[in-house]
């Protein structure tokens, strides 16, 4: 399973309340990003971050990975939905919902959306990878990329570092 996500320098994937406003300057072209895509079979995407802010609504390329995005999306949230868009599967239990992504992911990767579930992932011993896009902003404010109350100590093996015109990708495992 892996965590992807962007984030500035100073630690937050969104700003203040979960505004992705200012994702836009740094969205295009990035090999890692874009290769990555096919290399996903499911999603697994926290509630706050499926109903969210998207730096891309009313534009042809809406919608996670800038609208590239095709296929099983299986939301953690505890609100009954009664009728899901199709593809979208909701589920209130993680450990459920880990095993339906991996299902449907098949051989490729379960992508991670949203820090709440990275983090559950994380404490669970399910999350076997993380990869960051650092933009070149500094927010002040909003939601971190991994916040865990009383800290935590997990060490990471660096995969690969890339660096695209607008933001530098780093790729880890996580090793407990």
């Amino acid at each position: 399973m892996l965590y992807s996500a962007a984030m500035s320098v100073d630690g937050f994937i969104a700003g203040p309340g979960g505004d992705m406003s200012w994702l836009t300057p740094y969205l295009g072209a990035n090999p890692t990003a874009d290769g990555l895509v096919d290399r996903i079979g499911a999603l697994l995407i926290g509630n706050r971050t499926y109903g969210g802010d998207d730096p891309n609504r009313g534009t042809d390329h809406e919608g996670p990975f800038g609208g590239a995005w095709s296929g099983p999306q299986f939301v953690l949230s505890h609100a009954a939905v009664p009728s899901p868009p199709p593809g979208t599967t909701f589920l209130d239990d993680l450990d459920t919902a880990v095993a339906a992504a991996k299902a449907a992911a098949g051989e490729r990767y379960v992508n991670i959306l949203g820090a709440d579930v990275a983090r559950q992932c994380l404490r669970a011993g399910v999350l076997d990878e993380i990869l960051v896009f650092i933009a070149p902003v500094l927010l002040g404010d909003g939601v971190r990329l991994l916040d865990w109350a009383g800290g935590t100590n997990v060490r990471l093996e660096r995969m690969s570092v890339d660096q695209a015109p607008l933001a530098t990708g780093l790729w880890f495992r996580v090793l407990g």
